[in-house]
Parts: C-alpha cells; sequence; structure tokens
C-alpha cells in the first residue's frame, strides 16, 4: 500500500514537472493565433487612408494592401513603427519597429528592421496604392504587429542607403505625415 502510494505519488509530481518544463505555447494545446487579418484607417488632416493586411495561412507573407489619398506626389517612407499610442500624433508611435535590434533597411534585405516596408509612390493626384507581401510581419506571437502603428514618411526612404547613422535608424524618412494604429479585422 505504501508503495503504491508513493509510486502514485512519483508519477504526479513527474507529470507536474514535465509539464512545467514545456514552453508555454505546448501546455495544454493552446491553438495558434487566430489573426489572419487585419486593418488600419489613416485620417490625419489632408492624409487618409484604409490599409489591410492578411495573411492566408502559416507559411504565407503578410500582405499590405490599401490606398492613401492626401501625399504629395513621389516615394513616401513607409514602416510599421513600435507603439500603437497616437496621444501626441505620429510623433508617439516609436521608432521603427525593431525587436531583433538590426540596422534599418530595405524590404528585400534580411537584416532589417522588422518595421521596414519601404516605400510606397503617390501619383500626381496624391494618392498611393499600396500592395507589399512581406515574409517578416506578423500578425500573431510576439512579434506581432496588431497594436502597433503604420507610419507614412514625407520623403523617399533611402533603404539604410544614405551612407550617414541616420540613414541606418530611419533611413532620412523625414517627417511622419500619416499614422495609424493596426487592429485586428475579419478576413474580406
Amino acid at each position: 500500500m505504501i508503495t503504491l502510494l508513493f509510486s502514485s505519488i512519483l508519477v504526479l509530481v513527474s507529470g507536474i514537472w514535465v509539464q512545467a518544463a514545456q514552453p508555454i505555447e505546448s501546455r495544454n494545446h493552446v491553438p495558434d493565433c487566430e489573426i489572419v487579418a487585419a486593418i488600419c484607417r489613416m485620417h490625419n488632416g489632408t492624409v487618409n487612408g484604409v490599409i489591410r493586411l492578411s495573411k492566408q495561412r502559416v507559411t504565407a507573407p503578410v500582405t499590405v494592401t490599401g490606398e492613401i489619398r492626401g501625399l504629395s506626389p513621389g516615394l513616401h517612407g513607409f514602416h510599421v513603427h513600435e507603439f500603437g499610442d497616437l496621444s501626441g500624433g505620429c510623433a508617439s508611435a516609436g521608432g521603427h519597429f525593431n525587436p531583433y535590434d538590426k540596422r534599418h533597411g530595405s524590404p528585400r534585405d534580411d537584416n532589417r528592421h522588422v518595421g521596414d516596408l519601404g516605400n510606397i509612390e503617390a501619383g500626381a493626384d496624391g494618392v498611393a496604392n499600396i500592395n507589399i507581401a512581406d515574409h517578416q510581419l506578423r500578425l500573431c506571437g510576439p512579434i506581432s504587429i496588431v497594436g502597433r502603428a503604420i507610419v507614412v514618411h514625407a520623403q523617399r526612404d533611402d533603404l539604410g542607403q544614405g551612407g550617414n547613422e541616420e540613414s541606418l535608424r530611419t533611413g532620412n524618412a523625414g517627417a511622419r505625415v500619416g499614422c495609424c494604429v493596426i487592429g485586428a479585422a475579419r478576413l474580406q
């Protein structure tokens, strides 16, 4: 009887130890995040638009599509910034989202901020149509961009090739002319 009781306690303690040693994601078979779409509505004076983000399957890139109006013609830096705090306007959004402490770069670079999405181009009518697919963006998990901000800058992003320190931090993209907070949405 004592041997049976001791064996039962040993099995119980072993089970608790194994459970505690597993990563949190595997405990209780927690399903992967179910966010597959997000939206960002920009209303900053004359700069307005809607940006949609979606992911069709686990291994697919996040697709960023939409339209922004009210921009000056030409290229504009386009980034995910670290905070969804717009209480002080776009300045409160912090720097580019950079969870791995990398240098600023092109969306095609492996060594870049997660939030580096390059440039969008506004036509003579001030409208920029966006269609980007990015493998570093995430809608779920510890580096999710949901709840962070998208910022449109006044100038072209030099993609870290400007030859100075600011280029390696921000791409010399200049002032923030539009921003919005990324929120979970229904897939459309």
